[in-house]
């Protein structure tokens, strides 16, 4: 056995990493360093940067209600919501403040995970500097909305399955909603049936 086997075997490795990666292709090993920013790597659709809202069809109307689930949970307390009232004082189900200070957020996801309503999920744009971070990098409600359809075209695989899921819990709520006199039934008996 001979002395300094390991750290032969270790410069072998090396020297094949150094020779390979200029003569073979980035998916054989060869060089994959990408020369930003003038070439970009490809955003994988699960892909999480900076949080954003999802309105559907009116962006007066966010899927947000406002009920501070995703700001409780944030681990580092970085959104900020205040309810929406009408002009008598009554609390809307909408957000008249929704804001996230992103020099604090740490793209986790939880508030993705979190949401019951489908409305916050990561983006993908990553390039927010500035040179005001008190200001520009506190996004408030108008910077972060952005419609469904921008939400089919960074994650469609993902977007799709939400619609289809709201689409059949919509369906479930008419079919409830029906009444069965409608539906040709008898009414049903009130007190377990009992006269």
């Amino acid at each position: 056995m001979f002395f300094g086997l390991g750290v032969l075997r270790g410069l072998m490795v090396t020297l094949k990493n150094f020779v390979t990666s200029y003569f073979m292709p980035p998916d054989r090993g060869g060089l994959f360093t990408v020369e930003y920013p003038e070439k970009r790597l490809p955003v994988i659709e699960r892909f999480r940067n900076f949080p954003f809202l999802v309105y559907d069809k009116d962006p007066e109307n966010p899927r947000c209600v406002a009920c501070e689930i995703c700001a409780n949970e944030c681990p580092t307390k970085c959104i900020y919501i205040e309810k929406d009232t009408d002009p008598n004082k009554k609390p809307l189900r909408r957000p008249a403040i929704f804001d996230i200070d992103i020099t604090v957020c740490m793209n986790c996801g939880i508030c993705e995970e979190v949401c019951p309503f489908d409305s916050i999920y990561m983006d993908h744009p990553f390039e927010v500097a500035s040179s005001d971070r008190l200001e520009k990098l506190l996004f408030h409600k108008n910077d972060l909305l952005k419609s469904n359809d921008y939400f089919h075209k960074i994650r469609p695989t993902h977007a799709a399955a939400i619609d289809a899921r709201r689409r059949a819990v919509e369906e479930k709520k008419k079919s409830a909603a029906v009444k069965p006199s409608e539906t040709g039934q008898p009414p049903k008996a009130q007190n377990g049936g009992k006269p």
